[in-house]
């Protein structure tokens, strides 16, 4: 069936045989892939080499061809390959998640080719075979060691193909492509599509998903739920029912674990929000000698966490004692060197906090002559 291409509306997309590089060190040769766009009225082209035809190579020769248009269609249509669709169907294919993200990007809708049906991307089709006689003949007898000469080799020869006339219509696909598509088209966004990939991550008990053996948080809420992840290579994204639930800046440690405050259940927050700072001050609301007692028995150990747990204990007795009495068994604690949540608790249950200290009374000699005093030795 003869079909009749509106302007700016549709752009084909497939990938044809490359040309091969040469490994500088080894002299082996390399193949390459030759992606191909080809607008549906103009038929203005767009032709790059890469070394696959995975994901982030597809997905970054779209955004390398929309920007060389200057402009987006409203319709792409690629062939049922992997990167473009999950699950190929006649009737509704699934589209990969990372391509349908980056079609969202440009406000660009994904129509896939029916599997087996060359002929609804005719257009491509023959700009594959058009791209193979105007640019790779010319360029089969010389040498490239790298995909950035390779390219910058099709792109003079890609600008030769889309300037010149067509014989028929006495006009140039670039010609065309002014007068048709570009008007049509959609604008492109500020900014260009950063790469991205998704996948279905289950929430640990410890309320974290993984990503790349780094570990990001996510509300607690949430643990033991499938959460969809998107990540880029600064940004990590966990969404549940299409509404973002987490956000992070990408890490690349392995094994760490980067973790918001917010994520995490009460208890351990304010576990994670213990120091011996925290326990000191914690300790100067109830007296000195209160923060006095805290900060010895954590100094008095190997490592200050040790501490913690007793000096929690010393400070959730003021829920059974006064102030006052706390603080006065403190004294005495440290006066005698019981050093202990015990012996702190017994001082009180003992009532041994109540009892006057007296100061001890210095005994002073009388005066005597045989007593030379202080100032013989001066």
């Amino acid at each position: 069936m003869r079909q009749d291409h509106k302007g700016g509306e549709k752009l084909f997309v497939d990938y044809g045989e490359g040309l091969s590089l040469i490994d500088p060190q080894t002299g082996d040769p390399i193949k390459t892939e030759l992606f191909v766009a080809v607008w549906g009225a103009s038929t203005y082209t767009f032709a790059e080499a890469s070394l696959t035809q995975q994901l982030p190579d597809w997905i970054g020769s779209h955004v390398r061809a929309f920007e060389y248009f200057g402009c987006a269609p409203k319709i792409v249509v690629p062939d049922c390959l992997k990167s473009a669709v999950s699950r190929a169907c006649r009737y509704e294919p699934d589209i990969n998640p990372t391509y349908a993200d980056m079609a969202s990007h440009y406000g660009v809708c994904v129509i896939p080719a029916r599997p087996a049906r060359p002929k609804d991307k005719a257009k491509v089709e023959n700009g594959v075979l058009i791209a193979k006689r105007w640019i790779l003949s010319v360029l089969r007898h010389r040498r490239f060691y790298s995909l950035a000469e390779l390219n910058a080799a099709i792109g003079e020869l890609l600008e030769r193909l889309n300037n010149r006339a067509l014989r028929k219509l006495k006009q140039s696909r670039r010609e065309l492509f002014v007068l048709f598509d570009q008007p049509n088209a959609l604008a492109l966004p500020q900014n260009s599509y950063e790469y991205a990939e998704w996948k279905i991550a289950t929430v640990h008990i410890d309320y974290h998903i993984e990503v790349d053996d780094h570990y990001y948080s996510v509300p607690y809420e949430l643990r033991g739920q499938k959460l969809h992840v998107r990540f880029t290579a600064h940004t990590v994204e966990a969404f549940r029912k299409g509404q973002r639930v987490a956000c992070h800046v990408r890490s690349y440690l392995p094994h760490r674990h980067t973790t918001l405050k917010e994520h995490m259940p009460p208890a351990h927050r304010k576990y994670s929000e213990w120091s011996p700072d925290r326990f000191i001050r914690w300790a100067h609301k109830t007296g000195p000698h209160t923060a006095r007692l805290v900060q010895t028995i954590i100094d008095s150990r190997a490592h200050p966490e040790q501490g913690y747990r007793s000096c929690l204990g010393i400070l959730n007795l003021e829920k059974h004692y006064p102030q006052q009495r706390l603080e006065n068994a403190a004294a005495r604690a440290l006066r005698y060197s019981n050093l202990s949540l015990k012996a702190l608790r017994k001082i009180l249950e003992n009532g041994l906090d109540r009892l006057e200290e007296k100061e001890s009374s210095t005994t002073t000699l009388p005066p005597h002559d045989n007593i030379r005093g202080g100032q013989y030795y001066h």
